[in-house]
């Protein structure tokens, strides 16, 4: 393999990757840091800006799609993928939500405070990065969950439907729609409708670094799939001979950030194995953390800091194990499923999502009750946290609402 064809893209990647850092630095985008606010203090404005990304990222990909500059059939993850693994989706976001709320940030956003300087993520990050590990390079994941979630899988393709994503499946059942216009169309719609929520709400509206936040975190997906996907992608992969030696940083793929951690673990066991282990995927969790020191340190806002309690460790060590399951599990986190899988408009991606929203709101209710209602146990707290859910009906509510 002609090692200089994808220098361009290794090192493409890794600039955006930078440029993502310095923008969630500046501007403090953080997905559950957006359903907090929203949750707990009714401010939409990091909401507005992570729906921006992700309608940004869905019109600029189907229009390049549309174009022809590109198509996504390969990718990595294979968020397309005919086979609907629907509970993967469901049980990795619910895991992956309740991990981000107990780590205080998902694994992006503590690439980027390792940046700022906080030894809390470097430990959070250990944790979820050797479960990472465990999931994509032992047997831990083939005994602990495919073993009997694949078989409540659904394969598409036996249908007729080539892929999961919502093109192939309207052009298949709807054969005069073609599956590019499908993907704009829905992509246009999504865009009007943040567009919608950003004029209504107080905390985007007017907010440039909100308003920029997702603007630049959609491009960075956008390019991500481009830099791997266009000409110079396919070029690399072409030069590489895909079916005999193919190399593990060649692919389909934007911005994830969960199972490149484990990729770090796999080149801590084999250092001397660079040439075939080292993926752009690691280059960009990398470029994360760069982009978050050179703002950090430009801003004067480095400090270090560290665990609070026993408790605090223990909550971010368990948010790490749970993030590096559940991500692995989902095929991505709230960046890899969140923004680069929802561009391309595959269901799953749409799944894994509305789970972790869904399990962190109700970890963040759990923690709000348990800190207003301190002398209160946990099964009052844990039942009116299923209440305000909507799992348990209200005539069950222990506590009063807050």
């Amino acid at each position: 393999m002609d090692t200089l064809i994808g220098i361009p893209v290794l090192v493409g990647f890794f600039l955006t990757a930078v440029i993502l850092g310095i923008t969630i630095s500046r501007t403090n985008f953080c997905t559950m840091g957006a359903v907090s606010d929203w949750v707990n203090l009714n401010d939409r404005g990091r909401m507005g800006a992570w729906m921006l990304a992700i309608a940004f990222a869905m019109v600029v990909v189907s229009l390049l799609e549309a174009a022809s500059l590109f198509e996504l059939n390969q990718q990595r993850p294979p968020y397309r993928s005919p086979t609907f693994a629907w509970l993967r989706y469901l049980v990795g976001g619910l895991m992956f939500g309740i991990g981000m709320t107990l780590a205080g940030g998902c694994v992006s956003r503590n690439l980027v405070r390792l940046g700022g300087g906080n030894i809390k993520s470097l430990i959070t990050l250990l944790f979820a990065a050797v479960f990472a590990y465990f999931m994509t390079k032992t047997v831990f994941f083939e005994i602990a969950f495919y073993s009997w979630m694949h078989p409540l899988s659904f394969d598409l393709s036996s249908i007729g439907i080539p892929a999961q994503d919502v093109g192939s499946i309207v052009s298949t059942l709807i054969p005069a729609l073609e599956k590019s216009v499908v993907h704009v169309l829905m992509a246009l719609v999504a865009a009007v409708a943040v567009i919608v929520f950003i004029v209504k709400s107080n905390g985007v509206r007017g907010n440039l670094l909100n308003i920029s936040a997702g603007i630049i975190i959609g491009g960075s997906v956008a390019v991500g799939w481009y830099l791997t996907s266009g000409p110079l992608g396919l070029e690399w992969a072409e030069a590489a001979e895909w079916a005999d030696n193919p190399p593990v940083g060649v692919g389909m793929q934007s911005f994830t950030f969960v199972n490149p951690l484990g990729e770090y673990i796999s080149l801590v066991l084999e250092p001397d194995n660079l040439s075939v282990l080292l993926t752009v995927g690691m280059l960009a969790a990398a470029g994360l953390v760069i982009g978050s020191l050179a703002h950090s340190l430009v801003s004067k806002q480095f400090h270090t800091s560290w665990f609070a309690s026993f408790g605090d460790f223990a909550a971010n060590a368990i948010g790490g194990v749970l993030m590096g399951i559940g991500g692995v599990l989902a095929l991505g986190c709230t960046i890899g499923q969140g923004i680069s899988g929802i561009s391309t408009l595959a269901l799953g991606s749409f799944i894994t999502v509305a789970a972790i929203i869904y399990s962190c709101t109700a970890t963040l209710k759990y923690q709000y009750y348990s800190l207003v209602y301190d002398d209160a146990s946990i099964s009052d707290v844990l039942i009116t946290t299923l209440v305000d859910i909507r799992l348990l009906p209200n005539s069950k509510r222990r506590l009063d609402p807050i």
